[in-house]
């Protein structure tokens, strides 16, 4: 078993398979932080990959949790679903990202460091 992989240059979707076998064989969680450009992925909790990032000097408002599922492609590869989200100091309030632009950085983000299928 693997420990949280950080995703700061762009992975094939093969690797991305083999880190999703670790945990949940079809989906990976990951943590992106949106400042840094860089993602978290590999661990059975979004917030064990939020904890592994600020610990590597990550600020909490910039972390969003997402789901990735290696065998489909977009939009269905790519969840916004975790309970890091809940944030109503931000203004986001439900599990998704709510807001359009912090998605699509998301998106940007995750297409530089994963190849999508």
């Amino acid at each position: 078993m693997e420990d949280i992989v950080l995703i700061d240059q762009k992975i094939s979707q093969e690797r991305l398979k083999e880190i999703a076998s670790w945990r949940f064989g079809d989906m990976v969680k990951g943590v992106v932080d949106v400042e840094r450009r860089v993602m978290a992925l590999g661990a059975d909790l979004h917030a064990d990959e939020e904890a592994f990032l600020l610990e590597k000097g990550s600020k909490q408002n910039d972390l969003w949790g997402i789901n990735l599922y290696p065998d489909l492609s977009m939009p269905d590869f790519l969840e916004y679903d975790s309970m890091i989200n809940v944030r109503p100091q931000q203004n986001n309030r439900s599990r998704d990202v709510e807001d359009e632009k912090t998605r699509e950085l998301i998106k940007e983000i995750l297409f530089e460091l994963v190849e999508v299928g």
